[in-house]
């Protein structure tokens, strides 16, 4: 059974809508790296018990992001806080060549924080 990654980044996203076990089998499968027989053994089911389990677990991941599209956009707001992030520096380096302004490097360090503990506080 060969490991699509991202169900990893799925799996935060959309985990709690899973059932009880299949998320335990998930977590142990892909965030744990437990063989099936290791995760067999741990959660006291067979082999093709946790195959069965990860295999729906999976579809029902795909088909939410299918649908809601959380794991693409929360990748989007990542590269939008990065470029923020990246211009509120370049902001910062300008205002230091120049006549310098204590309220630009405040706005630009501020903006920065906004940025960042909005990801922080949210995902």
């Amino acid at each position: 059974m060969s490991k699509n990654l991202g169900i990893s980044d799925l799996l935060d996203l959309y985990g709690e809508m899973l059932t009880d076990k299949q998320r335990d089998v998930i977590e142990l499968y892909y965030n744990q790296d437990l063989s099936l027989a290791e995760i067999a053994e741990h959660e006291q089911i067979t082999r093709q018990g946790v195959r069965d389990n990860i295999k729906r677990g999976e579809a029902f991941l795909l088909e939410m992001e299918e649908k809601l599209h959380f794991a693409e956009k929360f990748k989007k707001l990542v590269a939008v806080t990065e470029e923020i992030t990246a211009h509120c520096a370049e902001i910062e380096r300008i205002n230091r060549g120049f006549t310098y302004s204590h309220a630009i490097e405040e706005h630009a360090r501020k903006v920065r924080e906004l940025a960042n503990n909005y990801l922080d506080d949210n995902f």
